[in-house]
């Protein structure tokens, strides 16, 4: 029996090990800026306390804001929150450099070249800012907010590994986390807003294969509470960070995981550097094993009745 050999590969992972905090954001109402403020301050201090590399916020939780906005019109609504991006991205730049810490500040929705897109923010501890659009846009999105789908890919190679983001309905598709795989990604960050169990357990559910497939960290994040505005009444969120499925990972493939629909912060610490062994030595080895010669190839239809 031969053994196979894998390809060599410009980048591996750092053997380090990186602490990450998923927030659970809990929606509530609130009366001006300064509550949204004062609420993000409180969560990241709650966060920073623990020291991570890392702190994750839900999809579109700056729609908190809504419930002190006129939503008589909600497509002209999210349009409106585009005012507050310039006030957003100074806040969270702020408190990445002082907790020293790199936040995906959840996502927002913003206007790009007359484009609603819904844009989740990378802030690093030295001022930086990068964003990753959505590039799947729900029902929801498309229908009620007449939203705009973005079509850029990234891979953000921070001093504790490269990184993607994948917003909610993005990790639904198997071919964002293969690409950003095979662009060296170790950890994939999704931020997310579910409103009802089933769309959570579909994100989810899809969190647990793409680390599978592709020996990856998953860290994954939603909204809970409600707010009075269409759409965003009830939300169903639960944080979790997902390793590969393999013995050196957690027995359920879970590193932890918080309590559903309750304000609270998930930490994790992952050890990028048993992705190098797994993905080499692993007792499966799927990012290596890919049939690409067979994927290239039409799909045969055999008719099985008939002469």
């Amino acid at each position: 029996m031969t053994t196979k050999t894998p390809p060599a590969k410009a980048y591996e992972p750092k053997p380090i090990t990186v602490r990450i905090a998923a927030v659970q954001y809990l929606l509530r109402s609130i009366h001006d800026w300064s509550g949204f403020e004062n609420q993000v301050r409180f969560v990241m201090k709650a966060a920073g306390d623990y020291k991570p590399q890392f702190v994750l916020l839900p999809e579109i939780f700056t729609t908190q804001l809504l419930s002190f906005m006129d939503t008589g019109d909600l497509r002209q609504a999210v349009r409106n929150m585009n005012d507050y991006t310039a006030r957003y991205i100074e806040l969270f730049k702020e408190l990445a450099k002082q907790w020293n810490v790199h936040v995906i500040g959840g996502s927002h929705p913003t206007i790009t070249d007359g484009k609603l897109l819904n844009t989740a923010y990378l802030f690093t501890p030295e001022g930086k800012v990068f964003t990753q659009d959505k590039i799947h846009l729900t029902r929801w999105e498309k229908e009620k907010w007449k939203g705009d789908a973005g079509d850029q890919l990234r891979v953000f190679d921070t001093p504790y590994g490269r990184i993607a983001i994948l917003i909610c309905y993005d990790i639904e598709f198997p071919e964002l986390s293969r690409k950003v795989c095979e662009m060296g990604a170790d950890i994939i960050f999704v931020p997310s807003c579910t409103d009802d169990r089933q769309g959570f357990l579909r994100v989810r559910y899809c969190c647990h294969a793409r680390a599978i497939e592709n020996q990856v960290f998953v860290a994954v994040t939603g909204t809970v509470g409600n707010l009075p505005v269409e759409g965003l009444g009830l939300h169903y969120g639960q944080a979790a960070i997902i390793t590969p499925s393999d013995f050196p990972f957690a027995r359920d493939g879970i590193a932890a995981e918080g309590v559903p629909n309750m304000e609270q912060i998930v930490i994790a610490d992952v050890d990028l550097g048993k992705l190098v062994m797994n993905r080499v030595s692993g007792t499966t080895i799927p990012l290596y094993d890919k049939r690409v010669d067979v994927y290239n190839n039409d799909v045969e239809i055999v008719p099985t009745t008939g002469a």
